[in-house]
C-alpha cells in the first residue's frame, strides 16, 4: 500500500454531504413557508462558509433585524469551528442522507457557541489549528507564522473553493509531511506525564475533558503565536496531532440507527492527543496500534497488530512519552475523568475517519497521510459501547 495515495486524497477533497436546510419556523414571515434549500456541504469545510449560498435563498422570508446565522441538528447547535464531515460522522450514528439541518438568522445561542463573525472567524480558527498542528509536528509555529499574506490568503481560498492542487502546492512549503511508512511507536521516555495548569478556555466545548496525559493540547481564541505555543510544555519531534470525539452508545444497541439523538455537547467527550513516532527501523504501527495508544482504556482488549519491519523489539505497547509504570497511572486517571469512558468495560463499537469505518489493520502512516483534514489534524470519531457495572453483574 502506497504511503500517499493521490486517489485517496482526492476522495477526501471531493467528499460532500447532501444537506437539506430548513429555515426555523419561528423566523418564517411568508405563506407558504419556503421549501428547504438543497446544498452540498464539503466534508472538509465549515458551516459558516455555506451562508452565502443559503442566505439569498431564504432572504424574502426573513423578519427584519440583524443576522446572526447559526445551524442546528435536532435542536443541537452545531459547532461552527468543527468541520462539516466530523459533525456528520459524530452526530448521525446512522448516516442520514440528505442530512436535515435547520438554519437560524436570529437568536444566536451564545451560551453554547462561541461568537462567529462570518468567514473571518472561521479563517482564524483554521489558522490557529494549523499553528497548533505545526507546533506538535515540528516543535514551533514559525513555518505558519512566516507565511506571506498572499500565501495565507491563497491557502485559505483553496480550502474554501475545494482547490486541492492549490492547497497542496502552498501547504507543501510548511514541511509538515508526509509521514513515512516506517513510523513506529516510541517505546519509553524519562519524562513523566504532566497536566497543564491554568489552561485557557478550550474553544469548542463548554466543559472540556481534563486528561492527565503527557500531551495536553490547549486551545485559545487569540491567534498570536505566543498564546498558541506557550500552551505546550512538552515537545518531541515525530508527533501526529489527533482530535478524538467520543460518543456513548448503549451496549445493548443492535443497530446504530436506533441510537438516541445528542441533545447536549456535554454528552460528547472531546480529547486532543498526539501519537509520538520515530523512524529508526523496528516495527511499524497499524491504526489499531495507534488507537490502543490513544485510548488504551477503550482499546486495551483489541489485539495489537505489529508488523515486523526489521530488527526485533519489545512488542508491548506503551503510552506516548511514558514507560510501562506511567501507562497504568495514565489509564486509571483517564478512566476516572473522561465522561464518555468512565467504566473499565467501555469498548469501541466503531470508529469513523472521513466518513469511513476503516480496517484497524491498515498502516497508521497511510491513514495520517491520506485522511487528515486540511488543518493537519487527524479527526477521529469513536462510538463507545458503554456497559454499566450493574448491567454487567446481571
Amino acid at each position: 500500500m502506497e504511503v500517499c495515495s493521490e486517489e485517496a486524497v482526492k476522495y477526501v477533497w471531493e467528499g460532500a454531504i447532501p444537506l437539506q436546510v430548513h429555515l426555523h419556523e419561528s423566523e418564517v414571515t411568508t405563506l407558504p413557508p419556503p421549501p428547504p434549500a438543497l446544498v452540498l456541504g464539503s466534508r472538509i469545510g465549515y458551516f459558516p462558509l455555506l451562508v452565502p449560498l443559503i442566505k439569498p435563498y431564504f432572504s424574502s422570508a426573513l423578519p427584519p433585524g440583524e443576522d446572526t446565522v447559526w445551524f442546528d441538528y435536532n435542536g443541537l447547535p452545531l459547532k461552527w469551528y468543527v468541520p462539516v464531515g466530523v459533525l456528520f460522522d459524530l452526530l448521525c450514528a446512522e448516516p442520514e442522507r440528505p442530512w436535515n439541518i435547520t438554519v437560524h438568522f436570529r437568536g444566536y445561542p451564545g451560551e453554547v457557541l462561541t461568537p462567529c463573525e462570518g468567514e473571518d472567524s472561521v479563517k482564524w480558527s483554521y489558522i490557529n489549528s494549523l499553528k497548533e498542528a505545526s507546533y506538535v509536528i515540528t516543535g514551533n509555529c514559525k513555518n505558519v507564522m512566516n507565511m506571506s499574506q498572499a500565501d495565507q490568503f491563497d491557502l485559505w481560498q483553496s480550502l474554501v473553493k475545494g482547490n486541492m492542487d492549490g492547497y497542496l502546492r502552498i501547504s507543501s512549503r510548511l514541511k509538515l509531511g508526509p509521514l513515512g511508512e516506517d513510523c513506529i511507536l516510541k517505546r519509553s521516555s524519562s519524562l513523566q506525564p504532566r497536566q497543564a495548569t491554568d489552561e485557557p478556555e478550550i474553544v469548542g466545548f463548554n466543559r472540556p475533558t481534563q486528561i492527565r496525559t503527557p500531551v495536553i493540547m490547549v486551545y485559545t481564541r487569540d491567534p498570536s503565536v505566543a498564546s498558541i505555543c506557550d500552551a505546550y510544555e512538552l515537545f518531541f519531534k515525530g508527533r501526529i496531532p489527533v482530535r478524538l470525539y467520543l460518543r456513548n452508545v448503549d451496549d445493548n444497541l443492535e443497530d446504530l440507527e436506533d441510537a438516541p439523538t445528542i441533545d447536549s455537547w456535554e454528552r460528547i467527550s472531546y480529547i486532543n492527543r498526539a501519537v509520538e513516532i520515530h523512524k529508526e527501523g523496528g516495527n511499524y504501527m497499524t491504526l489499531k496500534h495507534a488507537m490502543r495508544t490513544l485510548l488504551p482504556e477503550i482499546f486495551d482488549e483489541v489485539p495489537m497488530l505489529i508488523h515486523e519491519a526489521g530488527a526485533e523489539g519489545n512488542h508491548e505497547a506503551d503510552s506516548c512519552f511514558a514507560d510501562s509504570e506511567t501507562v497504568s497511572v495514565t489509564r486509571n486517571d483517564l478512566v476516572e475523568e473522561t465522561s464518555c469512558t468512565n467504566q473499565q468495560s467501555n469498548k469501541a463499537k466503531l470508529i469513523r475517519i472521513q466518513g469511513i469505518e476503516p480496517d484497524l489493520d491498515i498502516p497508521f502512516s497511510w491513514v495520517v497521510n491520506n485522511l487528515k483534514y486540511p488543518d493537519y489534524f487527524l479527526h477521529i470519531c469513536v462510538f463507545v459501547r458503554a456497559t454499566s457495572p450493574q448491567a454487567k453483574s446481571t
